[in-house]
């Protein structure tokens, strides 16, 4: 597997996120209803596999935390797509100085369970609030030249 990540600037609503975001459950994501050519509010990145939009990954940045959200083809779940998103948008997150990653885990999701569970799993941990998960980012590595 062989998987590139593309920033979108801007990032517009289009016909392969309708397919992967917009085939959602309702309420899922608030994305969902947006039409053709809309820009989309947050940072965007796509994730190809030869070509073929199989993912996103999403972030938006306030007060040096993050919240994210990731996106999977329903086709090519379970294939380390997700991690791939998720570790990409760590990476991100760390270049810009941001303290920890969040994720609401919307009532909607059709497996909410397994999602806390896989997002645990991957270092996110319950919060006070109940349907929120927080990970810590690990700062950028600096490098010095001698």
């Amino acid at each position: 597997m062989s998987l590139s990540w593309h920033h979108e600037s801007p990032a517009l609503w289009d016909a392969e996120k309708q397919r992967i975001i917009g085939g959602a459950p309702a309420g899922v994501f608030q994305f969902a209803s947006m039409s053709p050519g809309a820009v989309v509010p947050g940072d965007w990145w796509r994730v190809e596999e030869e070509g073929r939009v199989v993912g996103y990954g999403w972030m938006d940045q306030s007060w040096g935390d993050a919240e994210i959200l990731l996106a999977v083809d329903p086709a090519r779940h379970a294939g380390g797509i997700g991690t791939f998103i998720l570790d990409r948008l760590e990476d991100e997150a760390s270049s810009r100085g941001i303290n920890y990653l969040y994720n609401v885990l919307p009532e909607a999701h059709p497996d909410k369970a397994q999602l806390k569970r896989w997002l645990v799993r991957r270092g996110f941990a319950p919060s006070q609030e109940g349907d929120l998960l927080k990970r810590h980012v690990m700062p950028a590595q600096l490098t010095t030249d001698h």
